[in-house]
């Protein structure tokens, strides 16, 4: 049973891309993707975003994307919306990735934007679609131009809005002002997908965050989401600025890298990355436990 949403909060407000956790030999830890998904769940987090690139989709197979929905469904789906990322720059890829999430119990879909291929905006409107009308779940767009190469433009965004299964948009464009239009015209529920600008796209109208950093404050970022929408901003903007050296120190290096050393230093299972990446250096990890103290996290 998927948990309760609003169409304001599709997903809830704050979730978190989970990482995909690996055993030491580098297979698929599926107890290992139970309990961290359990422990999220009981740190604050309103769902979680599978098989994106903090999952390390790119190198995981699309069997082992269907058992990990399937996993972390059994250990939360009914007290967190499950989403599992099924974007590809292949449409005929996409839409079957679409069909095995639902077929393994996700209560949603992200949609990234097609990367590299550099399609114009229409064929991003036609790839969007195809994905939305294979399956029932809601769709959350990923904007994200900086690793597509290529961004939603006002106009398809507002299209794809109107589309009765596309009710979300997880903006990773860094551009507040872009945002404020873009959530005037549409019915999107905007959600931040980078932590820094959480609380500057809430002033614009978004709902929530898709978090890298919720991987060790959701807590915190529920504080702070709460204390703005409930009107207490001066709060809001505290928790903000207390949370800037996390922000920061989580992204000094790719993202997956330092969720996953911070998580190992917690003793939660996160375990190693697949190449191209690489696992965090003593220097990086040392640097990672200065900038997450400063921020209040102490492992």
């Amino acid at each position: 049973m998927a948990p309760t949403s609003t169409p304001q909060t599709p997903f809830g407000r704050v979730l978190t891309a989970m990482v995909t956790p690996f055993t030491p030999e580098g297979a698929l830890d599926l107890d290992g993707a139970q309990r961290l998904a359990a422990h999220l769940v009981d740190s604050g987090n309103d769902g979680l975003v599978l098989n994106g690139t903090t999952g390390e989709s790119p190198t995981t197979t699309d069997a082992e994307k269907a058992e990990l929905v399937r996993a972390v469904v059994e250990a939360v789906g009914d007290r967190a919306h499950v989403i599992s990322g099924v974007g590809t720059n292949d449409t005929h890829h996409s839409v079957e990735l679409a069909r095995q999430a639902k077929a393994a119990g996700a209560h949603g879909l992200l949609a990234v934007t097609p990367y590299y291929s550099k399609p114009p905006q229409e064929g991003l409107y036609r790839h969007t679609v195809a994905i939305a009308d294979a399956t029932d779940l809601p769709v959350m767009l990923y904007d994200i131009p900086g690793r597509s190469g290529v961004a939603l433009e006002l106009d398809t965004l507002v299209r794809l809005g109107e589309h009765p299964r596309i009710v979300a948009n997880k903006d990773a464009k860094g551009d507040v002002a872009a945002a404020a239009w873009a959530i005037a015209r549409s019915d999107l529920a905007w959600y931040s997908g980078d932590d820094i600008l959480t609380l500057p796209l809430l002033s614009v109208g978004a709902v929530g965050v898709v978090s890298v950093v919720g991987h060790v404050v959701a807590a915190e970022l529920r504080t702070m989401i709460e204390a703005f929408t409930g009107g207490d901003t001066a709060k809001a903007l505290a928790v903000h600025q207390s949370l800037l050296p996390v922000f920061a120190g989580m992204f000094r290096t790719q993202g997956v890298i330092l969720s996953k050393a911070a998580l190992n230093l917690q003793g939660h299972p996160a375990g190693p990355l697949r190449l191209p990446l690489i696992s965090a250096t003593d220097t990086e990890i040392a640097r990672l436990r200065e900038d997450l103290a400063a921020g209040g996290v102490h492992l």
